[in-house]
Parts: C-alpha cells; structure tokens; sequence
C-alpha cells in the first residue's frame, strides 16, 4: 500500500496540478490541516530537481499567507473557529498557561513551529489569539517557513538521487519516522505546552 502511493505521489508531482496542489497544501497546513506540505515537496523535487527553488518559494508564501489566516481566526474568530481547532488538537488548556508567557517570547515560539514538526498552526492561531505584534509574526514566519523549505529543498537538489534510491529503500522505516514525528508534534501541544 506504501509503494502505491508513493508511486501516486511520485506521478502527481510530475503533473500540472503539482503545484497549485503544493501551494493548496502549504497554506492549509499553517492555518488548520495537520499534514504537513513536505509529502508533496519531496517527492515534487525528486521527480524534478531543477524546480526546487521555485517548489520552496511556492511553499513559503503559500504557508505565510496560510499563516495570515491562522492568524486572523484567533484574533477574528477565536471564540467560532479558533477555540474548536484548538480543541481539536487539544491545545487549550495550553493557551491559558502560554498566553503570558507569549506575549513576551512568542516570536521564538513562532519561528521555533515554523522550522520544525511542531503543529505550525497551532501558535498561528494562538499568535492572533494573543495579540502578537503581526510584524514580528510575519517576520519571524517568512525566515522559519523559508528556511524549512529551502532547505529541505536545496538538499533535495543536492543530494536527489541518493535520497531516492534511500527513499525507496526504506519506504516503510520513513513512513513510520514521519508518522512518529507529526504525532510527536500533536503530543508536545498537548503534555508539554
């Protein structure tokens, strides 16, 4: 089952609808889908390497303007739409203990979800919900979000075909790591925050 959708996956990225399809996914990530953009940028610059800069940019303005709209529910919509994603990730009781806290270092909380597995929409949200200054968001969201992407990206470049090959090679070890990653993610909203 792994292999077929990997190999779907692969076949997507080479279509015309890969981008708009990454731009989609990037931007809903940061606002309220858990899966995060990476299953399509990896396979996206595997399949064709020379797009990575662009396929990185799609993804961080995507996901900043996503984050724009996490954003905007919590300082919107916190009480309609804002209370039940929190909810839905268990994430608040955490807003009541962070708030004080993130009005004075939710900067770094921000870049520290825009670099790694952390829920990203989770603090884009609470960041409205809070009142954090928008230019520091924005700020810190363009560096973390552009440095994840391109980053990821560029090794992809760099190093493709052996990270393929890698890939392929261990197809259900990466989907157990990824699985273990985002639900550590959602885990650490819940017990840690």
């Amino acid at each position: 089952m792994l292999r077929r959708l990997y190999d779907w996956t692969m076949s997507l990225a080479q279509t015309r609808y890969a981008q708009g399809a990454l731009a989609g996914v990037s931007f809903a990530e940061s606002s309220f889908f858990p899966i995060p953009p990476d299953v399509l940028l990896i396979p996206m610059v595997l399949a064709r390497r020379l797009y990575w800069i662009r396929y990185a940019l799609i993804c961080t303005v995507s996901s900043i303007v996503g984050a724009l709209v996490g954003y905007a529910i919590g300082a919107l919509l916190y009480e309609t739409i804002g209370e039940p994603i929190l909810a839905f990730y268990n994430a608040q009781d955490a807003f009541a203990r962070l708030a004080e806290w993130y009005n004075r270092w939710g900067g770094w909380g921000v870049l520290f979800a825009a670099v790694t597995p952390f829920p990203y929409k989770v603090l884009t949200i609470f960041s409205g919900a809070t009142g954090l200054d928008l230019v520091v968001f924005v700020a810190v969201s363009v560096v973390g979000r552009g440095l994840r992407f391109f980053l990821v990206a560029g090794l992809l470049y760099r190093y493709g075909q052996p990270i393929r090959d890698f890939i392929e090679a261990r197809l259900g070890l990466l989907f157990t790591l990824f699985m273990v990653l985002l639900v550590g993610g959602f885990v650490a909203v819940r017990y840690v925050f």
